[in-house]
């Protein structure tokens, strides 16, 4: 991460002051530009580009489990984290599923509901509902339950 930094900025800053600043030795840095690209990172790179296309080809719509399903198809054994890690590098996401709407429109000869909510929901106080007990200082036969 510190290397990619540098070599990112190294047009605008020297590589001695990068290398210095983000505590790594200039070494280093030319030994990571000079190495070529892992196996891993080469996978991804290819397997980014199918997902772009696999994307595309779904008009935006597949979200990772159906990239995975489509890979697997295609000849592409990869986990479906792996592809979820992939999209996310690439800016890619699926469209979330809608919610279901009814589309039927109602019959207007069926009688309209009556109004509920315009009812009147105020409780009135009840007296003697039985023992009231006081969370503080609990009784029972034999007296307080607390033991002090």
């Amino acid at each position: 991460m510190r290397y990619r930094c540098i070599d990112r900025h190294r047009n605008q800053y020297p590589v001695r002051m990068m290398c210095g600043a983000l505590n790594v030795s200039r070494s280093g840095y030319y030994a990571w530009r000079s190495r070529p690209e892992s196996e891993r990172a080469r996978t991804d790179r290819k397997l980014t580009e199918v997902i772009r296309q696999i994307h595309a080809r779904s008009r935006g719509v597949y979200g990772t489990p159906r990239i995975s399903e489509e890979l697997k198809a295609e000849g592409f054994h990869h986990g479906r984290h792996k592809v979820a890690r992939l999209m996310r590098q690439a800016g890619l996401s699926g469209c979330p599923q809608q919610r279901f709407r009814v589309t039927t429109p109602s019959d207007p000869t069926h009688p309209v509901a009556e109004n509920r909510p315009l009812q009147d929901f105020t409780a009135e106080p009840r007296t003697g509902a039985g023992p009231r007990i006081s969370p503080t200082f609990p009784r029972n036969r034999a007296g307080c339950i607390w033991p002090w």
